[in-house]
């Protein structure tokens, strides 16, 4: 029995941390998410739905994500990150506990954002073509994923690399405007492009979005040791 015991690692903080993402950052949540409804229901009614829509929904989930990342700059500050190190959860787990939890706070936006527009959208007459399909499913949707654990990853870093403070200098000040520059730089090198070139493009952005988390992740267990999520205070 104490063999058993003692070979048992640390319980899982998962669920947790996507509770209390949802509930500290339920403001941003609510706002990116009923934003994304309204707006996207409102172009339901023009002609710029297939256009506009499948570009602008990963600004909106980006901005839900923040809790995740307000969670684990307050747990470091409060030294509840040094408590879990030292009860032998790695920094790896809790980076990915986050990025978890930013994934479920954009689908909690993504899913129904989709659905409420899609559906009037339909309603109006107005068929789901092919290229609004390959758009949602190609860019909008990868893209909100891509950003929110491309900007969850960078805060986190600034985190850990620095004393929190409030303001846009903070890592929760600066987590949406390192999420919302993969859309802006996306939405003006398409205009360049022009509409051609768009699923390229567009194809292009997400695979260097995804590819650059990626590689900040799997960097967490070299560039993060524990000393580094110790409480600055």
């Amino acid at each position: 029995m104490a063999a058993s015991a003692s070979v048992e690692g640390p319980p899982s903080l998962l669920g947790a941390t996507v509770r209390r993402a949802a509930f500290t950052g339920r403001v941003y949540l609510l706002v990116g998410g009923g934003y994304s409804i309204v707006l996207t229901t409102l172009l339901s009614f023009s002609g710029g739905f297939s256009s506009a829509v499948p570009l602008i929904l990963p600004m909106f989930s980006v901005v839900a994500g923040m809790g995740a990342v307000m969670v684990f700059t307050s747990d470091r500050v409060k030294g509840v990150l040094e408590y879990l190190i030292a009860y032998g959860i790695s920094p790896r787990r809790l980076f990915a506990n986050v990025l978890v939890a930013s994934v479920v706070l954009v689908t909690l936006v993504i899913a129904p954002t989709l659905a409420v527009s899609l559906t009037v959208y339909h309603a109006l007459g107005h068929p789901i073509s092919a290229r609004l399909a390959e758009a949602l499913a190609l860019y909008s949707i990868p893209m909100s994923y891509a950003s929110v654990a491309f900007a969850a990853t960078v805060g986190m870093y600034w985190t850990a690399l620095s004393s929190p403070r409030a303001g846009m200098t903070s890592p929760v000040g600066l987590t949406p405007v390192v999420g919302l520059a993969p859309t802006v730089v996306t939405i003006a090198a398409v205009a360049v492009a022009g509409p051609p070139y768009y699923l390229p493009v567009v194809g292009a952005s997400v695979a260097s979005v995804a590819a650059l988390s990626i590689v900040l992740v799997s960097m967490v267990g070299r560039l993060m040791p524990n000393e580094r999520l110790l409480s600055p205070v």
